[in-house]
This record gives C-alpha cells, structure tokens and sequence, in this order.
C-alpha cells in the first residue's frame, strides 16, 4: 500500500488529509496523521481570552472530529524525520511514506531573548499561547493605571495583524472598566509602522492616533531588564513599562530543527510556487511551516492546501507540480 504521511493535525494538515482522502479513495493510499495533541486549538481565539470575551473551552475541540473516517489519526509525538529513508520516528513507533507533507506550525521561544523568562508570567506575559492567554486575563483584569507595552520581538509571526487588534481591543477593554485614562498603551514593532502594508499602516497608524495608543516602529529587541522594567533595543533605546505584553520570536516545530529540515529559525525551505520543500524529495509544506514569503494565518494555509494537494496528485500521476500559489490571503 503506497503511504502519505501528514506531520500536524492543525488547519493545513486537516485540509490536505480531508481533500487527498477524497481524491484518493479506493486508490490504494493510506493516510497519516501525526500530532501529539489530540486537541484542536483555534488560535484566533486566543486574542480575546484576555478580555473576558471568550472562555479557554471555546478554543479547544477534539481534533477528531474534523478528520474524515478512512484517515488514520495517530496521537504521538514525532521524534524524528529521515528524507533519505522515508521515514517518520515517533516516541511510539515507526512511519514510511511514499509523501510527506509537513503542517507542524510554529511556536514562540521567548527563551531566545535575554532576560524575557526573567519575570515570565509576572510582569512579561503573551497571549500567543493558550496558558499566556489565560495568565494575562487574570494578571491585568483588575488593572487600573500604568504603562502597557505591547512589543513583537521580531517578524515573521502568526497573524500580523493581531498585535493591532491586541491594543484597540486593550483601548476598548480599559474605557469599559473606567480606567483607560489613567493607562498608557504603547505597541514597539519591529515595522516601519503599524503594519506590513503600506496603505494599511497609514490607516491603521491613524486608528491608533485617535484612540491614543503609541507606536514605536523600527525597534529591534535586545533584551528585557526586569530590575529597570524596560525594553532594550540593540542600538541601547529603552522603553519602560508596568506591564509587557510580548509577542515572542517565533521558530519552526523543534523536530524540523532536529531533523535537518529547516533554515536557521526552523521553518522548511519552500518553493514559493509550487509549496514543494526546496531541499528534500517527496515533501511538501503547508502553513506556518513554511518560509514561504506570506502571512502565516489560516486563511493562507486554507488556499495553500488546494496547492499541495492539486500538485501531490499531479506528482502521483507523473506530471509536474504548478507554480500556482501566489502567497495570497484574505
């Protein structure tokens, strides 16, 4: 029996399971997912947690349920990842492939800057996990003055626009309590302005003038002094705060790492076009996987699946997989 194996069982790899399954049924195939969480978080979610608007149990669903009957679902923690022998080691077992396609995300390592762990959960929180979340709606629910920073540490990150959303939602969630007056909100991007887009920034740049939020754009972090309680950049700028909201540095999925299948952040080499891994045979990548020059979102991986899945079934059958993808999202 010929195997493709799916690494993640998030969006990207739900969807190309789901549209191979349905595409290859009765063909012979076997399909493989792979994910050490048999929960499915909905990530955007997460974003309103710390304002009392949605509840941790909102996020969470069996990720079962979203995987169609016929596709193998394996809960285990994959370990390693040969290309040359293809073959997957789990903590639990052995996998072949005849395909493989790799959805393992990302994640925040705010052990990469100096001094963040320092006070983490104390006074330095997040928000891009489900635990930071949860942490920060508990740390600042009662909070009535002082300054709020909001800092992304460096780009690319999941949902570029959220940071943005992040501090109007702040402006909104202190009126309502009755304090936003005595708050500051300050948001230190590593961007040239408020985001990735030119029209976008000077519209959204705008938003944050009338609503009284400050942007400090350009700003590279260095390190986190908690005995000082300011932000560092790498040209010796600081910036104070009461509370830091960070948005950490983002890496690919350690196992990717460990494996010697991504660049120096983690993420897989990826042809642009065709979403087929640059360096390796017989591996594609979806979503935040990627160092495909995109959003890493949803939405994208949502029209990357189409990609993957077309040029695997295209590959199959002998023929050349297609440039199509053009980094779009919605």
């Amino acid at each position: 029996m010929k195997k493709i194996v799916i690494l993640g069982s998030g969006a990207g790899g739900t969807m190309v399971a789901a549209k191979l399954h349905k595409e290859l049924i009765g063909e012979g195939w076997q399909i493989t997912i792979i994910d050490k969480d048999p929960m499915h978080h909905y990530q955007p979610g997460w974003l309103f947690i710390p304002f009392g608007i949605y509840r941790p149990e909102e996020c969470v669903k069996p990720k079962a349920d979203f995987i169609p009957p016929g596709v193998e679902f394996v809960v285990d923690e994959v370990v390693n990842v040969d290309h040359e022998k293809k073959q997957v080691k789990t903590k639990g077992g052995q996998y072949d492939y005849d395909w493989l396609v790799i959805a393992t995300g990302c994640r925040v390592v705010p052990e990469e800057t100096d001094g963040m762990m320092d006070d983490w959960r104390g006074d330095v929180h997040d928000y891009y996990t489900l635990e930071g979340a949860v942490a920060l709606y508990k740390r600042w629910k009662y909070f009535k003055e002082g300054r709020i920073v909001v800092n992304i540490a460096d780009m690319p990150i999941k949902c570029p626009v959220a940071p943005l959303e992040f501090v109007y939602l702040a402006d909104w969630f202190f009126k309502d309590n009755g304090v936003r007056d005595n708050i500051e909100i300050e948001l230190v991007t590593p961007l040239d302005g408020a985001f990735t887009k030119p029209v976008a920034s000077k519209v959204l740049g705008d938003v944050c003038e009338q609503k009284n939020i400050k942007i400090t754009p350009n700003w590279s972090i260095d390190n986190v002094n908690v005995s000082n309680k300011t932000i560092e950049s790498v040209t010796g700028d600081t910036v104070p705060y009461d509370l830091l909201i960070s948005i950490p540095l983002h890496s690919g999925a350690k196992v990717i790492s460990d494996s010697g299948l991504g660049d120096p952040m983690g993420f897989v080499n990826t042809d642009n076009g065709t979403l087929k891994a640059s360096d390796f045979d017989n591996i594609y990548v979806i979503g935040d996987a990627t160092n495909v020059p995109t959003s890493k979102s949803g939405a994208v991986a949502h029209y990357e699946s189409d990609i993957v899945v077309e040029n695997i079934l295209l590959e199959i059958e002998g023929q050349e997989p297609r440039p199509d993808y053009d980094g779009h999202s919605t």
